[in-house]
């Protein structure tokens, strides 16, 4: 296997803005996608999160499908809807991303962690990850989910030989951590700019 499991995801970064420097649909969704194999190599720990990133872009790329033309740029999905007031609703698109960025938040923070404190487990790391990112959002029982999954994580050193195939992983990881995180940022900014980004789990 040529490269890490992230060079898909790198390469696919470079495609996710337009000429104009718009958020485009479609390869944003592409990299998430991306960003799933390598979720799957955690195993049980990270089920429930790579079954909320799959539901979430499957329902951002329905609407994008609906209407490729219109809502080619990211955030012209959520404008429509804040327009027509069903932003707020838990099935709603602008739900949808919120809850893609801030899965995607949580890991690029584990990723970071795992780059930057070599010594932790991997149980330690998808914990302190997830308290800085997720957890305020979430009610207890999401809360109490999730702190049994991070229960299952696996082996740090079998897991980074897995993921590193025959790639530099930390040069990687890092790359990939330094590309998607303003990205990520972008969305946030846009989201708080029509009053979403504080949103909590039902």
């Amino acid at each position: 296997m040529e490269g890490t499991v992230f060079a898909p995801c790198l390469e696919g970064m470079k495609h996710v803005k337009s000429e104009d420097g718009e958020m485009l649909t479609k390869p944003f969704l592409d990299v998430c996608k991306l960003i799933l194999p390598v979720i799957d190599k955690f195993g049980a720990a990270m089920v429930l999160v790579k079954t909320d990133i799959g539901g979430n872009i499957s329902r951002l790329e329905a609407k994008y499908l609906s209407n490729t033309m219109e809502f080619n740029h990211l955030y012209s999905m959520v404008r429509a809807e804040v327009q027509a007031n069903t932003a707020k609703g838990s099935s709603s698109c602008t739900n949808g991303l919120l809850w893609l960025t801030r899965a995607m938040d949580f890991l690029l923070e584990l990723f970071r962690n795992l780059l930057e404190h070599p010594d932790w487990t991997m149980s330690q790391a998808c914990t302190d990850s997830y308290n800085k990112t997720l957890k305020k959002f979430h009610g207890w029982l999401a809360s109490s989910s999730f702190t049994l999954a991070m229960k299952l994580a696996p082996d740090r050193t079998k897991f980074m030989d897995v993921i590193g195939g025959g790639g530099d992983i930390n040069a990687d990881i890092e790359k990939f951590c330094s590309t998607f995180a303003p990205l990520l940022e972008e969305n946030h900014k846009f989201l708080d700019g029509v009053g979403m980004d504080s949103l909590k789990a039902s």
